[in-house]
C-alpha cells in the first residue's frame, strides 16, 4: 500500500500571544497552543507496546493494570507482561503468526483482548477487531478488505467467521495454555514504526466501510501526547494513580487507544464487556471509584438527567467523543456534578486526536471541541474556491499531524479523494476556529442540506431544537423539494407528557434563523436512530415511512 501520510515532522509553533488563535498569517495555518510533544527517532526500530511499557516506572506500578468492572477480577502489570510474552512467544511457534501478517479479531471486551492485542503488536503482527454484533455479510466484506491469516474469536462469535479461516477461540483450552504457558521469554521483534499496527474499518468521509492502515508510529505519537498531560502534583495529592472506567470497545480505535494510554501511565483501566446500560456504566463507575471515564454523548445526556443520587466523589473528569454533546444537556452534566470536567474533543479513525479540553476553564467552552492537540496543524479551506481561511470563517478542516492514517488499505480511489498532494488530510467536516484557537464543528459536508443555492447545517437546527421545552431529541435532515430540491425537516422526540405540535415547533426556529433554514415539516417518533458512539444514524431516517410516498426517478 502507499503511504499518503509520511512521518511527518513535528511543527515549531510561531510565537503567538497569550490570547491566540494559533492562526500563522504567512503560512494561513493554525498551529496548536500546546507545547510540542517530542516523539522518539522515526528510523528507531520499535512497536507500540514496548513503548508504552517503557514509559511505566521501576518497579512496576503495584496498583492492578486491568479490572473486569462485572467480576471484579484484576490483572496485575507483571501478570499482564508475562501474558503477554508468553502468547508472543505461542504465537509464533503454534500458530505461526508473525511480522506483517494481519490477525482479525471478532470477540467483546475481556481480559483476555488487551494481551492479546499488545503480544500481536509486539511481534508485528496487524490487528484488525470488528464489531462482533456485525452480520456475516459484514464480516465477509472487513475480511476482503484485511486478508487476515489467521482469526480470534469466542465461542459466541465463531459461527459468524467462514469455515475455511483458521481460527482460536479465546474461551478455550488452547487459548488458556498460550497465555499462562511458561514459554514465554523476550520475543523480541524487528518492528519498524512505519510497519502497520492496526486496520481499523471505517466509513470516512465517503460513506462505504474501508480498511484504514494505523502505523505504530500513530499509536506511539498518540501515547506519548497523553503521557506528556499527566499530573503528578494530583497523583500525590490523590495519593494513588488515575482508575479509567474504558467504556469505549476495544474493537473501536478510542477504545485501544486509551488502553495503550492507561498502560502508559501507570493507571488501572477498568474494562466493560459486551453492551451495557448506561445504568450498569454509573454503577462500575461506582464501585470501582474511578477518576475517570470515556463516554460516547448519550451516556453523558443520560447522566445529566440522572433520578436518582449517585456517589461519584473519585470522579474527576469525563472524556467524551463521538459527537457534541448538546449544549443543554452540557449545562445540566456540570450543574449536577460541578466537581467534574466535562473534557469534550474531536477525532477519527483516520486523523487520530484532533482536539480536547484540559482544565476547568476550557471545558466551558460549550459547543466547542476544545483546542488542537498536541503536534496537530490544521487549516480551513473554502470548498468552492480552494482559498485558506482565517479565525472566524467557516471551510472544510485539513490536517497534518504524527496521528494521521497510512492511507486506505487497496482503495486508492479513496485516498485520492481524502488526501491532497501534500499530505493534508481532508476531514470532511465544515469547521471555524474562534479567537482563542477553539474548535468548533459546523456539520459534515456532506449533511449539509443544500436548500437551492444555499446550505443549511443539520447540526445547527438541532441545537436550536434542544432549546425548546418539551424536546428531548432531535434529527433534521433534508427532504425532497421540487424548487428548492431539499428543505430542512426534523424528526422530533418529545418529553413525556408534552403535547408541542408541528406548527409550534416550526414557528420558533423561524423566529430564529434566516427563511432559508425554516423547517418545513417535522415528524414525531420515539427515539432518534444513534451510532454506538452517538452520531445520529441519519441513514435509517432515510429509510422512515414519511419518504415512502415520494416518487423515485
Amino acid at each position: 500500500m502507499e503511504k499518503r501520510n509520511a512521518a511527518h515532522p513535528i511543527p515549531t509553533p510561531p510565537s503567538l500571544s497569550p490570547r491566540s488563535s494559533g492562526f500563522h498569517a504567512p503560512s494561513r495555518t493554525f498551529q496548536s497552543l500546546r507545547p510540542p510533544v517530542p516523539l522518539p527517532p522515526v528510523e528507531r526500530r520499535l512497536n507500540v507496546a514496548a513503548y508504552a511499557f517503557s514509559l511505566l516506572p521501576s518497579p512496576l506500578p503495584s496498583n492492578p493494570a486491568l479490572v473486569d468492572a462485572a467480576t471484579g477480577d484484576a490483572v496485575s502489570f507483571p501478570e499482564l507482561l508475562s501474558q503477554i510474552r508468553s502468547l508472543a512467544s505461542a504465537l509464533r511457534s503454534h500458530a505461526g503468526i508473525d511480522r506483517g501478517h494481519c490477525v482479525f479479531v471478532l470477540a467483546p471486551t475481556s481480559l483476555d483482548i488487551p494481551p492479546l492485542y499488545l503480544a500481536l503488536l509486539s511481534i508485528g503482527a496487524v490487528v484488525s477487531a470488528a464489531n462482533p454484533a456485525s452480520t456475516p455479510r459484514e464480516i465477509s466484506h472487513f475480511l476482503s478488505l484485511s486478508n487476515p491469516r489467521v482469526a480470534f474469536a469466542t465461542s459466541a462469535t465463531d459461527a459468524k467467521l467462514p469455515a475455511g479461516l483458521a481460527t482460536i477461540i479465546l474461551d478455550s483450552p488452547r487459548f488458556r495454555s498460550f497465555l499462562d504457558g511458561s514459554d514465554g521469554g523476550e520475543a523480541v521483534e524487528e518492528v519498524a514504526q512505519s510497519d502497520v499496527a492496526f486496520f481499523q474499518f471505517s466509513s470516512g468521509t465517503t460513506g462505504m466501510m474501508k480498511a484504514a492502515a494505523l502505523s505504530h508510529r500513530n499509536m506511539i505519537a498518540i501515547v506519548a501526547a497523553w503521557h506528556s498531560t499527566r499530573n503528578p502534583v494530583a497523583e500525590r495529592r490523590r495519593g494513588a494513580p488515575e482508575a479509567t472506567l474504558l467504556a469505549a470497545p476495544l474493537f473501536h480505535a478510542m477504545g485501544y487507544a486509551f488502553l495503550l494510554i492507561g498502560l502508559a501511565l501507570g493507571e488501572t483501566t477498568v474494562l466493560i464487556g459486551g453492551r451495557t446500560s448506561v445504568k450498569e456504566m454509573v454503577q462500575a463507575a461506582e464501585r470501582h471509584r474511578v477518576t475517570s471515564l470515556t463516554a460516547a454523548t448519550p451516556v453523558v445526556v443520560e447522566m445529566a438527567r440522572w433520578p436518582e443520587p449517585l456517589d461519584l466523589v473519585a470522579l474527576e473528569y469525563v472524556i467524551c467523543g463521538g459527537a457534541p454533546v448538546p449544549e443543554a444537556a452540557a449545562v445540566r452534566f456540570m450543574r449536577r456534578f460541578p466537581h467534574v470536567e466535562l473534557r469534550q474533543g474531536y477525532g477519527s479513525t483516520e486523523a487520530g486526536p484532533i482536539s480536547g479540553m484540559i482544565g476547568q476553564e476550557e471545558c466551558r467552552r460549550l459547543r466547542s471541541v476544545g483546542r488542537l492537540g498536541q503536534n496537530v496543524e490544521a487549516m480551513l479551506v473554502d470548498t468552492t474556491t480552494g482559498e485558506r481561511l482565517s479565525v472566524g470563517q467557516s471551510g472544510e478542516l485539513w490536517l497534518r499531524s504524527p496521528y494521521i492514517m497510512l492511507g486506505y488499505v487497496g482503495n486508492e480511489e479513496a485516498n485520492d479523494a481524502t488526501f491532497d498532494s501534500s499530505g493534508w488530510l481532508k476531514t470532511g467536516d465544515l469547521c471555524y476556529f474562534d479567537e482563542d484557537g477553539f474548535l468548533f464543528i459546523v456539520d459534515r459536508l456532506k449533511e449539509l442540506i443544500k436548500c437551492g443555492a444555499s446550505q443549511v447545517p443539520p447540526a445547527e437546527l438541532e441545537h436550536l431544537l434542544q432549546l425548546l421545552p418539551g424536546i428531548a431529541d432531535s434529527a433534521v435532515v433534508p427532504y425532497p423539494d421540487e424548487e428548492a430540491g431539499q428543505v430542512p425537516m426534523a424528526f422530533v422526540v418529545l418529553q413525556p407528557g408534552i403535547n408541542l405540535n408541528e406548527e409550534e415547533i416550526m414557528d420558533f426556529i423561524a423566529k430564529q434563523v434566516i427563511p432559508y433554514k425554516k423547517l418545513r415539516k417535522v415528524v414525531f417518533i420515539d427515539s432518534i436512530p444513534k451510532t454506538p458512539t452517538g452520531k445520529i444514524a441519519r441513514a435509517e431516517l432515510r429509510n422512515h415511512s414519511v419518504f415512502s410516498s415520494i416518487s423515485k426517478p
